[in-house]
């Protein structure tokens, strides 16, 4: 499985500390050169700046052959989209990392396949690579925004999914 990035998500996977989770859950971690841009523009973190100036071995910077005009967002979510789309004519595996609403409604009407920050964070959590309450609590003292409805339903689904793990544990050992 592949993995377009736009910003967001590494963005706030490396402020929590997390980006590894990306390299752990796919085969392939694809960037574009214009989401690496915008994560050493001049206000970024520099714990971004550093990350994206020197990125992991497990990150492939790759252009877009071209780039989707019509898409009216910002260069990085508009070359990931425009590359998720490209990939997505010779592979049926490809996934698009976008947290933005906007981003996020025109992938899939482009029929891409699209998880946000907190889907990665949810499915390490699910194998027990990280306390998803812990991580999501260290995300909100980020600038990171997302309704509380949401993060509640994913937290309630962490709480039944470990309740259920307890369950079938304690059936195993009966």
């Amino acid at each position: 499985m592949i993995v377009v990035c736009d910003t967001s998500p590494l963005h706030y996977l490396i402020l929590v500390n997390q980006e590894r989770l990306v390299h752990i859950l796919f085969q392939e971690v694809v960037t574009t050169p214009e989401v690496i841009e915008e994560m050493l523009a001049a206000g970024a973190p520099q714990v971004i700046k550093g990350w994206a100036s020197s990125p992991p071995s497990w990150l492939e910077v790759r252009s877009a052959q071209s780039i989707d005009l019509t898409l009216q967002l910002g260069k990085g979510e508009s070359s990931a989209i425009s590359l998720a789309s490209e990939l997505q004519q010779v592979r049926t595996d490809v996934i698009l990392l976008i947290d933005e609403r906007d981003g996020r409604q025109a992938a899939k009407a482009r029929g891409l396949k699209t998880a946000g920050t907190l889907a990665i964070l949810s499915e390490a959590a699910r194998m027990n690579l990280v306390e998803l309450p812990a991580v999501i609590s260290q995300l909100q003292k980020t600038s990171f925004h997302i309704k509380t409805s949401i993060v509640e339903e994913v937290l309630r689904l962490d709480r039944e999914r470990k309740r259920s793990q307890q369950g079938d544990a304690k059936t195993m050992n009966e």
